[in-house]
């Protein structure tokens, strides 16, 4: 029998100052089983770094064929391809040269291994971001993680601040290709 996904509801209140983005957030974030922690919160940081109107969560883990996030336009082609972890680069490639804009939030273990081997190749495509989370950031954020999420986040010249019980954790995602969101 298959283990049931666990259901997280967030009440986000976002203010980022470098895209004038200021929004009051409720949404609902399921992890599949095989999903860390770790990975459900860098989709939910993706969620409210690319915020735009019609951002949602894709069927993620469980469809090979859909990014973690996404925009789909009025054709309904997407718009936005927003990825979490360390995928295959040839996906990446091809959903740059067939969407106008990719964004990639980079982490893990083997990061610095994954950039080495294939930051060359990204670097290529001319609408692709890739962005690396700090692992001491995502763990700090992880030990806050609660069913309920109810955080404040601010974003300013590249910096992100986020509160959560009365706890501030500052973090500013590196940028390792292509150009600032």
């Amino acid at each position: 029998m298959a283990l049931p996904s666990t259901i997280y509801r967030a009440s986000i209140q976002l203010s980022d100052l470098d895209r004038q983005v200021y929004e009051q957030l409720q949404t609902t974030i399921a992890r599949h089983p095989s999903e860390t922690e770790e990975r459900l919160v860098v989709r939910l940081l993706a969620y409210l770094l690319c915020y735009q109107e019609g951002l949602v969560f894709t069927k993620g883990v469980g469809a090979g064929d859909e990014p973690d996030l996404w925009v789909i336009g009025p054709d309904g082609r997407p718009t936005l391809w927003v990825e979490v972890g360390l995928p295959d680069p040839e996906r990446l490639v091809k959903a740059s040269r067939h969407v106008g804009c990719t964004v990639l939030f980079s982490f893990g273990r083997n990061l610095a291994q994954w950039l080495a081997q294939h930051q060359t190749k990204l670097a290529g495509c001319r609408n692709l971001t890739v962005l690396a989370i700090d692992a001491q950031f995502l763990a700090s954020m992880v030990g806050t993680l609660e069913r309920m999420i109810s955080w404040e986040v601010t974003v300013t010249e590249g910096t992100l601040y986020l509160t959560v019980g009365g706890e501030t954790l500052e973090t500013s995602p590196a940028l390792v290709v292509g150009s600032a969101l």
